[in-house]
């Protein structure tokens, strides 16, 4: 593996399918067009709306979703992590599924998130991803590449399981992707904390894309994509705005912090 660009994409998706994809699709060419060779689109990118609502267009949204990464990822010769979107499960509920589709549009690694988001939150805000998500296998999903890196998926509330990215790691992982629609509440405490500490305690790169702003009438995200070295340094911050960050994956930079700070290698547990 060389020196690359890669980029975490910010949107600020709505329950409404044509708009997301067109403002996704903006947002990637731009990105190839600056060079990146690997991108990343956050949670929910293709709909972010009311459970009801996604659940109804739930087969509409998988099939354009899945398509439009495929398409998209051979038109511009990059490898892209589409983020996630709902794919049936057969028992009337859906996988909160992420895709990895390489440069000939291809999928190399699928992953549905396996710790889902049922939380009670103050002033009322209160979230039941499980009434209509079914979870994943808990099997951590690692790929392999010599071009890219070995990356490792997960799904934004599996940010709070140290245990799924540490298997990752010790699997052979260097890139740990975290695409996310973090709620505003608990992303103004918590989001970049974890994210810095996923890194640091893997002493790996991750890449966090995350939706931002208000999403309907009862939806508002944190934004903030982030990108973080090894060594906790966040090398770019999405802040608030729709849009994209990049940041180089240097493997002397990675090589570098596991010499000087060989944790993975002490393990005792």
């Amino acid at each position: 593996m060389e020196t690359y660009k890669a980029a975490a994409v910010q949107m600020n998706s709505q329950p409404n399918i044509e708009h997301n994809l067109n403002q996704a699709r903006a947002l990637v060419q731009k990105a190839a067009k600056a060079k990146t060779r690997l991108v990343c689109l956050p949670e929910n990118f293709a709909f972010l709306g009311d459970f009801d609502l996604r659940m109804q267009k739930a087969d509409e949204i998988h099939t354009k979703a899945e398509s439009f990464l495929k398409d998209i990822a051979a038109k511009y010769g990059i490898y892209l992590i589409g983020g996630s979107f709902p794919a049936p499960a057969g028992n009337d509920k859906v996988y909160n599924r992420s895709l990895l589709i390489n440069p000939e549009g291809r999928t190399v690694a699928k992953y549905d998130k396996m710790h889902l988001f049922d939380v009670d939150l103050d002033d009322g805000e209160s979230y039941r991803e499980s009434d209509f998500v079914e979870p994943g296998d808990s099997k951590p999903i690692l790929w392999k590449s010599d071009e890219i890196g070995n990356i490792g998926l997960s799904v934004c509330y599996d940010l709070r399981f140290p245990e799924l990215y540490r298997e990752l790691a010790a699997k052979g992982a260097e890139i740990l992707t975290v695409p996310s629609a973090f709620t505003q509440t608990t992303g103004e405490v918590h989001w970049e904390t974890l994210l810095r500490a996923r890194a640091i305690e893997n002493t790996s790169y991750v890449l966090a894309p995350a939706q931002t702003g208000v999403h309907g009438p009862n939806r508002k995200t944190y934004g903030h994509s982030l990108i973080v070295d090894p060594w906790g340094e966040v090398l770019a911050d999405g802040k608030e705005e729709i849009g994209f960050v990049t940041a180089d994956i240097s493997p002397n930079r990675l090589k570098k912090v596991r010499e000087s700070i060989p944790s993975l290698n002490h393990r005792r547990i």
